[in-house]
């Protein structure tokens, strides 16, 4: 068994007693395993050693791994902030399995070459990239026009320096990733929420006259498709009624699409630049394994376009300095990782459709519906927040806090103290996301069955 790898017994000892804890997990549930790994295609030589092709084997992803103790942000830093007794660490959206084998592979091959001088990076970084896009999403991209960042944010950056001056408003439909925020301060933009509907059975929808309204305002728009956190995938019908009103406005837009693998049975991804070629030139698509692959410390990313002007304006602004381990690994996951993923994506999306079910029948006072895309599930706690009093709560303690205490705070401080789950508040999505938290749901089934367990048991008390 590999040295990370435990059983729940064994990580449950470890974490120790002082949380309510739930009873074993569904045999039926633990004992799911998704459909076998095709075959994957042998990786070019390295400088180190010739590879070795393996055949695959289906992945456990049902085995707990741990990944407290190594400077996890997920698990450590939430354990930094509420103390030992976090059992289920749902917060940052990377996943807790072990990598796809091809990605250690190719970078244990890598390690011995014992030489970190720098690195020339050949024309087969950029043409994995484009051969994802293709054979994945039906994406044709040039290769030569393919520009590498150090991550999304920092292309996101340097378009928005490219095209909001500062003190420009940047549209965003929220609630969305609260990250948008951070890359907006660091260019001196201004957030201009179009804040979405949502209708009794919690799905959101686009407000469209609200969002030409601020359009006409704005110099850049940043999509999230699909949409974190409230799990919309976008219709072609939707993203073009969305790219008409841009191009007519002269706002750029940037789509950020990392999440696209992850999108549930019966819904689809669609990919912003597969409209209209007008459409289309009006924007930058930003993109990386980091989620599909979990490899958001390896720092690669790139973004595309079909419109050769946008892409030089916004190459001016891009500086990645990226690592050869980086590089090595993204495109060992783009070159053989498929098979990994296929098996992956249906086993999340049980993830996704057994947390609906577990809540809307044991979680009085918290609502989800099942998101069409992402890993994350995004909660409405309004009425639990309501019952255990977060309102008054906040207002007391921010009486005497330098900064506002908000009443999801309270709720995420109470579910980390009652039930060791750690959640993310809703309000830093932006404007929406008051009375939500938001759950990552990628992990084990029994880290998902014993946090949704854990909940339950506390709010049993209340």
């Amino acid at each position: 068994m590999p040295p990370n790898a435990i059983t729940r017994r064994n990580f449950l000892r470890r974490t120790g007693t002082s949380v309510l804890l739930g009873a074993a997990a569904s045999p039926a549930l633990l004992n799911a395993r998704p459909a076998s790994a095709q075959p994957t295609p042998a990786r070019r030589a390295g400088p180190a050693a010739q590879r070795t092709n393996l055949t695959p084997t289906p992945h456990d992803f049902d085995q707990i791994y741990d990944r407290r103790g190594t400077d996890s942000v997920r698990w450590d830093r939430a354990i930094n902030q509420f103390g030992p007794g976090i059992v289920a660490a749902m917060g940052v959206a990377d996943m807790d399995f072990r990598a796809a084998p091809c990605i250690t592979r190719a970078l244990s091959d890598r390690c011995a070459h014992e030489n970190w001088g720098y690195m020339h990076r050949p024309d087969s970084y950029a043409e994995a990239v484009a051969a994802w896009n293709h054979r994945r999403y039906g994406v044709e991209i040039d290769p030569s026009t393919l520009t590498f960042t150090t991550g999304v944010h920092p292309g996101i950056i340097a378009a928005l320096q490219t095209f909001s001056p500062p003190g420009n408003r940047v549209l965003m439909m929220t609630p969305t990733y609260d990250g948008f925020y951070g890359d907006l301060r660091f260019a001196r933009t201004v957030p201009d929420d179009c804040e979405m509907v949502v209708d009794a059975d919690g799905r959101y929808s686009v407000d469209f006259d609200d969002f030409e309204r601020r359009a006409r305002r704005c110099n850049s728009f940043i999509l999230c498709n699909p949409q974190n956190p409230t799990g919309n995938h976008w219709s072609p019908e939707v993203l073009t009624r969305l790219g008409e009103i841009c191009l007519k406005h002269r706002v750029v837009v940037l789509a950020d699409e990392i999440h696209c693998d992850f999108v549930t049975a019966g819904n689809r991804y669609t990919p912003f630049a597969t409209l209209d070629p007008e459409i289309v030139a009006n924007s930058l698509t930003f993109m990386s394994g980091s989620k599909s692959f979990s490899l958001a410390a390896m720092k690669v990313a790139w973004y595309y376009s079909t419109n050769p002007d946008l892409l030089e304006r916004v190459k001016a602004n891009t500086r990645a300095d990226l690592s050869t381990l980086g590089m090595v690994a993204m495109r060992a996951a783009l070159e053989e990782g498929e098979a990994w993923l296929d098996e992956l994506i249906p086993y999340i999306d049980a993830n996704l459709d057994f947390a609906e079910s577990y809540i809307r029948d044991n979680l009085p006072g918290v609502r989800y519906t099942k998101a069409q895309g992402t890993y994350l599930a995004w909660l409405d706690v309004a009425e639990f927040a309501e019952r255990i009093g977060a309102a008054e709560t906040a207002a007391r303690e921010s009486a005497e806090a330098v900064n506002p205490v908000t009443p999801e705070a309270i709720v995420q401080r109470w579910f980390a103290e009652h039930a060791g789950v750690y959640l993310n508040p809703g309000p830093r999505y932006g404007t929406g996301g008051a009375g939500r938290m938001r759950m990552n749901l990628a992990s084990s089934r029994q880290i998902v069955e014993l946090a949704l367990k854990n909940m339950a048991e506390a709010l049993a008390g209340v």
